[in-house]
């Protein structure tokens, strides 16, 4: 089985040795995505409504590199800072997700990389 490095100006560099995502196996497998501007490479301000938008944004301008949707996606897994936030992450989630939502896992994290307030990665079925 091979593997595909996938790379977009649509989201973020990555901060680190690892790639934005990989296609293997028909499936894309993203890395987990924090509220960093892609046309800026900094950090979004706010509060976790607007730093799940700039996430949601992020992985969809990964999906959209892969010739994909949130249609597609058959798993999530998300971490919140706190899990007090859950309501309004999953108002912001929910948006992108109207209909046949993908399979989740969401955390409470003791601490996210740049001490944001979220993070998620997807996989998704490649087409």
């Amino acid at each position: 089985m091979s593997k595909e490095i996938l790379s977009t100006a649509a989201a973020p560099a990555a901060i680190g040795p690892y790639s934005q995502a990989v296609k293997a196996g028909g499936f894309l497998f993203s890395s987990g995505q924090i509220a960093i501007d892609p046309a800026t490479q900094k950090l979004v301000e706010g509060d976790v409504a607007v730093q799940a938008e700039r996430v949601m944004e992020n992985l969809k301008g990964i999906l959209t590199a892969a010739g994909l949707t949130f249609d597609d996606v058959v798993k999530t897994t998300c971490f919140l800072k706190n899990m007090g936030d859950f309501g309004v992450f999953n108002e912001v989630y929910g948006r992108y997700f109207p209909k046949d939502a993908p399979a989740r896992s969401c955390v409470e994290a003791a601490r996210l990389p740049k001490d944001v307030l979220v993070e998620v990665e997807v996989t998704a079925l490649c087409r």
